[in-house]
């Protein structure tokens, strides 16, 4: 048996009618100041790219850049990284941001790299 719900109702409108919507409407507007603000970090990420990569592969071991890739850069999640490396997900957030041994927080990329970057004077902000 279907419930009725009004949040998922289905209206079909032609083409024609669509282009009548201002860009405010639309789902996923982004108005022109955000969209400078994305376009100047975009700029900046790829400018410091090539560096953190560098940085990458001198303080993280190979299986901590693994996951620092499948994570940040292919968009998995914890889970479906565990599963891919047949480790556990704990394992996988420890490889990312470490644990806290003996009321101190040790290893884990991030730390690491957030370490290597301030070495280098690399500045993401």
């Amino acid at each position: 048996m279907s419930r009725f719900n009004p949040d998922f109702w289905e209206v079909t409108v032609s083409r024609e009618t669509w282009r009548r919507f201002s860009t405010e409407d639309h789902l996923y507007y982004e108005s022109p100041g955000e969209a400078e603000s994305r376009r100047r970090l975009a700029e900046r990420a790829a400018a410091v790219w090539p560096e953190i990569r560098r940085l990458m592969e001198e303080a993280l071991t190979s299986r901590q850049r693994e996951v620092v890739d499948l994570y940040f850069l292919q968009g998995l999640n914890q889970r479906q990284i565990a599963e891919r490396l047949g480790i556990s997900q704990q394992s996988v957030s420890e490889h990312l941001y470490g644990k806290v041994r003996s009321g101190r927080a040790v290893g884990g990329a991030l730390r690491k790299l957030r370490r290597a970057c301030a070495k280098r004077g690399v500045r993401w902000e």
